[in-house]
């Protein structure tokens, strides 16, 4: 069976080789362990947002395919990796250090055994303190509030509850991508999906990781990115309530650089 780990890079260059040499070790020790006679046969899908800092070159060396993607957004970036992936199971992480990718290969195991479609990984349970500012975990808690308020008919498929609706670590079959409608190329992409995924009744676990400290600087704005996705969660829900399961028409051009 091939699987595909994407991971979406801007200037990531100090930690994106750790990240993949981690991940291929991991993989490699597992098959034998955790897949036997059918070992995965992975590819790492490294989509590239015009870094300056040498980031695609070192993924390259690392063992990556490299996919430049000049147009902005976090979910630009992933729906031009998920279409580029090869892989029946597809994996996500970021390129910055914070996810365990060490763990992706037991998390492909549960998915096949359980089975499952979609596996969201639930970064606010086991969080390493330094892993977040306040204002991020403040952003995170209101943004995942709104979420059981607004969307609780469906959370029924993830216990009735989403501990962490922004979570960028996943594990799925790639066959849920032709039942899900995926319209945002911004932060709220990754709400977005989890949202599809529930509202199509789709086989869906959440489970705990450690997520930990960044290697360089960060990103985000949490004011300006937390905005941008309570709006989207706002303008999707009334979406939804019509009878659609897009915002409404010029939802899609918040495009925050990633």
């Amino acid at each position: 069976m091939r699987a595909t780990l994407v991971i979406p890079t801007l200037n990531e260059g100090t930690s994106i080789g750790h990240v993949i040499d981690t991940f291929l070790a991991a993989a490699g020790e597992a098959n034998p362990r955790l897949f036997g006679k059918d070992p995965l046969e992975w590819e790492v899908v490294v989509v590239d947002g015009a870094s300056t800092d040498g980031t695609a070159e070192i993924a390259r060396k690392a063992g990556a395919r490299v996919i430049a993607e000049p147009r902005k957004g976090y979910g630009r970036a992933y729906q031009t990796g998920f279409a580029a992936a090869t892989g029946e199971v597809i994996a996500t992480s970021d390129g910055d250090s914070t996810y365990p990718v060490e763990e992706i290969p037991r998390l492909v195991r549960l998915l096949l055994d359980a089975p499952l479609d979609f596996i969201t990984c639930d970064r606010l349970t086991k969080l390493d303190t330094n892993a977040m500012t306040r204002e991020h975990r403040v952003g995170n808690w209101v943004l995942n509030y709104v979420i059981r308020i607004a969307y609780h008919h469906y959370l029924r498929g993830a216990g009735g509850a989403l501990a962490d609706s922004q979570s960028g670590m996943w594990v799925f079959r790639r066959s849920i991508l032709d039942r899900v409608t995926l319209t945002q190329d911004g932060m709220p992409f990754s709400e977005e999906l989890k949202i599809e995924v529930l509202r199509n009744g789709l086989r869906f676990l959440e489970t705990p990781i450690v997520y930990r400290e960044r290697w360089g600087a960060p990103k985000l704005s949490s004011w300006r990115d937390g905005r941008h996705n309570l709006e989207f969660l706002i303008r999707k829900r009334i979406a939804m309530g019509r009878g659609g399961t897009a915002p409404p028409p010029g939802a899609a051009a918040d495009r925050p650089a990633y």
